[in-house]
C-alpha cells in the first residue's frame, strides 16, 4: 500500500465558500478538517475543523454560507478555535469525492488549508491508482507532489509525522536560531514569524517537539 502526500491549488470557482473567505481576506492564517461524516442519502455531512483566524470576523462569514445549516465554535486561545459544522454536500464535493472512491482510495485526516487555501493532503491505496488521480486531476488545480512511498504508519517517518503547521513552525525556529546554543530568539520572536499568539507557537513547538523524540525513541508520543 502507498501513501501520496499532495497540495492542490483549486480555481476560486471551485472552492467552498469559506476557502474562499480564507484565500481572499486577511482573517484565517490556517485551517485543519480533522474528521467528517457524510450522510449521501441525507445529502448532509459534520465536520470538526481546527482554525486559526480572527474569529468574529470568521464567525460571520460562516453565518453568511447557506450551505452551513449549524455550527459551534469553541475557543482554544485569542486566535485559534474548533469548528463543529452540519452543512449540506455540495454538487463540487461529490464529483471531487467520486474521484477517490471510484479508485479505491482514502484520504487520511487532517487535511490542512493553508492561508492561501491550498490544500494539503494525505491519500493512501494502491499505487496505480495513486498515478491514477494524478493523471486525472484537473488541469484548472495546481497539484504539488510532495512525498510518495509505502504507507506504514506505525514507522512513521519522523518529519512526515509532523502536521504542515508543526514543521512551518519549527523551520522557523531553527531560522530564528530558537534552538542554538545559546538560544538567539524567544518564543515571541518565532510566533511573530508565524504570525500567532506565543501560546499557539509554543503548543506547535511541544508538540512537534513530543512527536520527534518519540520516533526517536521508538515510542509513541501522548497527547
Amino acid at each position: 500500500m502507498k501513501y501520496l502526500d499532495v497540495r492542490l491549488r483549486q480555481p476560486d470557482a471551485m472552492l467552498h465558500p469559506m476557502q474562499r473567505f480564507i484565500r481572499e481576506a486577511d482573517v484565517a492564517r490556517y485551517e485543519e478538517l480533522l474528521t467528517w461524516n457524510v450522510l449521501p442519502d441525507r445529502g448532509i455531512e459534520y465536520e470538526l475543523f481546527y482554525v486559526e483566524a480572527d474569529l468574529e470576523p470568521y464567525r460571520a462569514r460562516v453565518e453568511s454560507v447557506d450551505s452551513i445549516l449549524e455550527y459551534t465554535v469553541w475557543e482554544v486561545d485569542d486566535e485559534s478555535f474548533y469548528v463543529y459544522a452540519c452543512q449540506e454536500t455540495r454538487d463540487e464535493e461529490v464529483a471531487f469525492r467520486s474521484a477517490f472512491a471510484d479508485l479505491g482510495l482514502v484520504v487520511v485526516p487532517p487535511v490542512v488549508y493553508d492561508a492561501d487555501a491550498v490544500m494539503a493532503l494525505t491519500v493512501v491505496g494502491d499505487g496505480d491508482d495513486l498515478r491514477a488521480m494524478l493523471e486525472s486531476i484537473p488541469d484548472a488545480i495546481e497539484a504539488e507532489v510532495r512525498e510518495l512511498g509505502d504507507y506504514d504508519r506505525r514507522h512513521p517517518r519522523i518529519g512526515g509525522a509532523l502536521t504542515a503547521r508543526q514543521r512551518e513552525a519549527v523551520a522557523a525556529a531553527l531560522e530564528l536560531g530558537y534552538y542554538a546554543v545559546p538560544r538567539q530568539a524567544s518564543l515571541a520572536d518565532v510566533a511573530a514569524a508565524l504570525d500567532c499568539a506565543e501560546s499557539t507557537a509554543s503548543i506547535l513547538l511541544r508538540r512537534a517537539e513530543g512527536t520527534v523524540m518519540a520516533r526517536v525513541v521508538g515510542g509513541r508520543r501522548r497527547a
